[in-house]
């Protein structure tokens, strides 16, 4: 490393708003990164459920390549092919009928907010604007976003809120009969609950909430944002609970790494939108959609959802087995390759740091849970040792 990245490194000018832990990647592949010192690290973080596919994929990276060399940017007042195709893409793969780009989970969710914003007023007044969301949510840190969080340590110093949004608790049946008013327009939820615990929603509980949306004209959406692009063993999780939404947010794998989010959504909640109402300038470039159409490709692929469910099934059988072995650990929990591990006494920090001393990188979802999110490449082998060094540092604890 040269001396002034090291300089820079040393005196950073990033603002402090992430926690960083004591270590400074800087090159990866496939389940593997690397630090300056050359120290190698499994990394069972995948960039947060961004590089499923591992890191530096070489099917991602041909075709990003050769992109490079034939266009970078494009206003979107114009067609854009790689755009245009991976459209097609997510909605021969999905329920939706149209794909709206943007650049991130949070713009994706905003969108859809927006959206449901603009169906419900054009078609049930300018009162029908309120979206229900459920506590320990997670939905972006913009102003929307935040506001649509069932979470105050999220939304601490930001108010006054955005209005238009209610929190129920999450999985609570009985609090269902609170869900619909007159002003009630949409329902957002995810249907595991990454940064508020890796808690998965219950499939009844879902099917009710869907049911509910039909009978009272009300929109559903699914942030997808964690658990889409394979995350789940199927290529977006609502396969899983038999529900067509009307609306999908999408960002983190879908670009293995390249900025990139979307909105898909049926014709009847798209109408909502039309020319000028809603845009964005770097929204499906043609890197960032190159990217996109290579790993959707390779993950919509049978066969490799095939393995992300043979590995998730292999995992969750050695988690299972870790907890019978130690009591501190309390729940695992999670669904596909998006594990939590419930830690008693607040553990969870100090199975973090030790683990990253042995060379895995793990992370937090709250102070009590571990949350485990492997590139969707991963193997047996890989997932044994991530296993073995959790005994080890379950052992010091």
């Amino acid at each position: 490393m040269s001396t002034n990245i090291e300089n820079a490194l040393n005196d950073s000018r990033v603002f402090a708003t992430y926690n960083r832990f004591p270590l400074t990647i800087v090159k990866g592949k496939r389940s593997y990164v690397w630090d300056e010192k050359g120290n190698q690290y499994l990394d069972y973080t995948s960039g947060i459920a961004t590089c499923n596919l591992g890191h530096v994929p070489d099917n991602v990276k041909e075709q990003v390549e050769e992109q490079l060399n034939t266009l970078w940017h494009c206003s979107n007042l114009y067609k854009i092919p790689p755009q245009e195709k991976l459209a097609s893409l997510l909605v021969k793969h999905s329920c939706g009928d149209y794909v709206f780009f943007c650049n991130s989970g949070a713009e994706a969710n905003e969108a859809a907010i927006k959206l449901a914003r603009r169906y419900s007023q054009k078609n049930k007044g300018t009162d029908r604007y309120e979206i229900v969301t459920f506590k320990q949510s997670f939905h972006g840190r913009t102003l929307a976003t935040l506001s649509a969080t069932g979470q105050e340590k999220i939304q601490q110093g930001f108010e006054p809120l955005l209005t238009g949004f209610r929190y129920l608790p999450f999985n609570d049946f009985e609090a269902l009969d609170q869900l619909v008013t007159e002003k009630t327009c949409a329902v957002m939820l995810e249907l595991v609950q990454g940064e508020g615990g890796v808690v998965p929603a219950e499939v009844e509980w879902v099917k009710k909430v869907a049911t509910i949306c039909k009978e009272h004209e009300l929109l559903l959406i699914i942030d997808e944002i964690q658990t889409g692009m394979g995350r789940t063993g199927t290529l977006f999780a609502y396969e899983q609970f038999d529900i067509q939404p009307d609306i999908i947010s999408v960002a983190k794998g879908l670009g293995s790494g390249f900025p990139i989010g979307t909105m898909i959504a049926n014709e009847k909640a798209a109408s909502g939108f039309d020319a000028g109402s809603h845009g964005s300038t770097f929204g499906g470039n043609p890197l960032a959609a190159t990217a996109g159409i290579a790993t959707v490709e390779h993950i919509s692929q049978g066969s490799f959802l095939n393995h992300v469910k043979e590995q998730s099934d292999y995992f969750h059988k050695g988690l299972e087995k870790l907890q019978k072995e130690f009591p501190s650990i309390e729940e695992i929990r999670g669904k596909g390759l998006l594990k939590g591990i419930v830690m008693k006494e607040h553990k969870a920090l100090e199975v973090v740091e030790k683990a990253r001393a042995k060379n895995v990188l793990l992370l937090l979802a709250g102070q009590d849970v571990v949350r485990i999110l492997p590139p969707l490449t991963t193997n047996k082998m890989e997932i044994d040792l991530c296993l073995e060094t959790l005994r080890n540092v379950l052992k010091s604890i």
